[in-house]
């Protein structure tokens, strides 16, 4: 799993994220940020694999990817 973190008040709404989303998980908000910009927001969180292509595309470095340890559970 991955939890995908972008910084609202930097995002300028450029789209980049969201036009180059393998899986197509992002998209941009109906609100507003401070600076007037309608930010990314991630819809789908637990379809993300990874991939950075939208912390690679984002030219104003808004965009962090962190896997997540997921703990197997212990059979019964």
């Amino acid at each position: 799993m991955f939890r995908v973190i972008i910084d609202q008040q930097c995002c300028k709404s450029c789209g980049l994220c969201v036009e180059f989303c393998p899986q197509s998980i992002i998209e941009l908000s109906s609100d507003m940020n401070e600076a007037g910009h309608h930010p990314a927001v991630v819809i789908s969180e637990q379809d993300c694999t990874g991939c950075q292509m939208c912390a690679l595309m984002c030219p104003d470095v808004c965009i962090e990817i962190y896997r997540i340890k997921v703990e197997a559970e212990a059979s019964a």
